[in-house]
């Protein structure tokens, strides 16, 4: 049978408490047993030295013997002051007055066993818990001997004998326990109680995750575990398993998205390539246009290809998202100018001019270089992709703080202010707003801003008057009087560039 941890974790609770208390009321009723017990043979002891004072004093003043009446009823006086039986033996041993009030006491004549009478010779002062042959009953007792003098010395004159009865002792004891008890139980009583909502407060909590993780298991990403306003660690646990969730959440929304989006790019060109190929083969397209519709055929295949590659690429960030990127020096200006040369083709066929800004000298930068090189290879195809003919592509790089900031800018289409937020997103095209490109896939600059993050730079958008501006940074090398200081890691707040310009900030 499947027992939960809320009854595991009260059982284990109650009975560490039980235990507890067991252990320390043995202690406690060992301890208070004894206290009790020393307490009452000094106050004993106490009520023995005062009647022997009180003895000597009357015999002293008045002569009185152990067996007068006085002495009696000085006995039964101390007694009732002191709580104790009192009794008087002769130098025999035999019992010769007692605290009894009785005017026949049953005590008087009997005889106290010579064992005590022997020790009490011995130590002087003795206690004896064996007294039955007086009272008939177990006493604990403390005795002491009456000396007396004459003209050949001090000699024994009798013993004095200070009991109380075991009963009593006892049942002051069991009293003192049971008050012991009782508050015990009430103090384990309400132990119990707090661990009982304690237990079940915890216990409801974790239900409650385990019935989340169950209904998230299920698929229902949706599924969130209630805090409640804890702030302990199952609080955290549930803070923990929530932010979870959520990156889950938007993980399988992206998953969704991506397998949406892969699979409506690779629908048209499929069909495009399926239509015209089957029309080919049936004899549906005539035969002077074959030529036609074969280079169609081979333009949608390759841009399939570029589809293929460019979600590789989006494989290979999202194996490689939450590290940074490799930190090594290189010349961004020399990046960029042998960039732009492998882009001349295309910028020869719409005819477009390069008008670019670099400095003569190196500006050394720490990145991944390859991956910055995709970077200005992105920006500046989607620069060419959607700028006008015969216009002019222009390369910016200037140095601010210890940033060094790349500006590329084209002259097409303005990008609509709605729009802005959403150009760094996954398949995302802005083919309505700034032309009839069809050779992107939406990926482009989805891989810019992924790179970017991993290397904790910044990218910025703006658009204004068909003048569109995409500048992002890169943190500028130590110079070599500092190339000590290594690994140094990019903040996380760059200077923003001067302008004066609409910008749009990519979302976090």
């Amino acid at each position: 049978m499947k027992r939960s941890i809320y009854v595991k974790n009260f059982v284990s609770t109650a009975v560490t408490l039980l235990l507890s208390f067991l252990v320390l009321g043995s202690m406690f009723s060992m301890w208070s047993y004894r206290t009790l017990t020393s307490a009452r043979r000094d106050s004993m002891a106490g009520a023995a030295r005062e009647t022997l004072k009180y003895l000597a004093a009357q015999n002293r003043y008045y002569g009185s013997g152990i067996a007068d009446l006085e002495t009696r009823m000085a006995l039964s006086m101390l007694s009732r002051a002191s709580g104790f039986d009192i009794i008087i033996a002769d130098a025999e041993g035999v019992v010769v007055s007692c605290s009894d009030e009785q005017f026949i006491c049953p005590h008087i004549g009997k005889r106290i066993s010579e064992e005590v009478t022997r020790a009490l010779l011995a130590g002087g002062e003795v206690s004896a818990a064996a007294f039955s042959e007086v009272y008939g009953e177990r006493r604990f007792a403390v005795g002491s001997l009456i000396l007396g003098e004459d003209y050949a010395g001090t000699y024994v004159e009798g013993y004095l004998f200070v009991s109380v009865g075991f009963n009593e002792m006892s049942g002051m004891w069991r009293r003192f326990s049971a008050n012991f008890a009782l508050l015990s139980s009430a103090v384990m009583c309400i132990a119990f109680v707090i661990s009982l909502l304690t237990t079940k407060r915890q216990a409801a909590a974790i239900n409650e995750m385990a019935r989340a993780a169950r209904r998230f298991a299920r698929g229902d990403f949706s599924a969130r575990a209630e805090v409640s306003g804890r702030e302990d660690e199952l609080g955290e646990l549930a803070l923990s398993f929530n932010a979870m969730a959520e990156a889950m959440e938007r993980s399988e929304t992206r998953r969704r998205e991506l397998i949406a989006n892969v699979s409506h790019e690779l629908k048209t060109p499929m069909t495009v390539i399926a239509g015209f190929a089957d029309g080919i083969l049936d004899g549906t397209v005539p035969k002077e246009s074959e030529t036609k519709y074969l280079s169609v055929i081979s333009s949608e295949t390759r841009r399939l290809s570029r589809l293929v590659r460019s979600l590789m690429d989006v494989s290979r960030l999202s194996y490689a998202e939450g590290t940074e990127a490799t930190a090594e020096v290189f010349d961004i200006a020399e990046l960029i100018r042998v960039t732009l040369a492998g882009m001349l083709p295309k910028l020869e066929a719409k005819g477009m001019d390069i008008s670019t800004e670099l400095p003569e000298e190196p500006v050394s930068v720490l990145g991944e270089k390859d991956a910055v090189t995709q970077v200005v290879y992105n920006l500046l195809d989607n620069a060419v992709k959607f700028a006008r003919e015969q216009s002019e592509l222009r390369v910016v790089l200037w140095k601010q703080g210890e940033r060094a900031f790349i500006a590329i800018e084209d002259e097409g289409e303005t990008i609509p202010a709605r729009e802005m937020p959403l150009i760094f997103d996954r398949f995302h095209k802005t083919d309505r707003s700034r032309g009839t490109y069809r050779e992107g896939v939406g990926l482009g600059l989805y891989i810019v801003k992924t790179i970017l993050d991993r290397h904790n730079e910044d990218i910025y958008v703006a658009s204004k008057d068909g003048v569109t501006r995409f500048t992002f940074t890169m943190r500028i090398a130590p110079s070599p009087r500092s190339a000590l200081i290594k690994g140094v890691t990019p903040p996380k707040n760059p200077p923003r560039p001067d302008t004066s310009e609409r910008e749009a900030e990519p979302p976090v």
